[in-house]
């Protein structure tokens, strides 16, 4: 289990939460909408998940690194997508408001591994 470090990683599960929960957004996405604009999202919440798995299993810091600066990307790009289904009233803000809390803590996990990194 050494070998897969990331799965007792808090960040790899708030990431994972955050996925399973766009998933259940889209899920009740109109069908117009469903396989464009929402489908975005869980490309982009996916590859935060994926990316901190993976960089976790690099052998360097500053690979590591590197790994978790395209998971922060992922965040943001995760972020302004739900931007626009809350503007285009596809989910509500409290919806949008608990994912972006939830969002800002894993960027700010993130910046804090990278602090130790360096």
């Amino acid at each position: 289990m050494e070998n897969f470090r990331f799965l007792n990683w808090t960040i790899y599960t708030e990431a994972k939460n955050i996925f399973g929960k766009i998933l259940i957004i889209n899920n009740k996405l109109p069908n117009e909408i469903k396989f464009s604009l929402g489908d975005q999202p869980i490309r982009s919440s996916l590859s935060v998940v994926l990316n901190i798995a993976e960089g976790s299993g690099k052998n360097s810091d500053r690979e590591l690194n590197r790994y978790f600066n395209i998971a922060i990307g992922s965040l943001y790009e995760t972020l302004a997508n739900l931007d626009i289904l809350k503007d285009e009233k596809y989910i509500s803000k409290e919806q949008y408001n608990s994912l972006f809390t939830q969002i800002e803590s894993i960027i700010k996990q993130l910046g804090g591994f990278k602090k130790l990194l360096k």
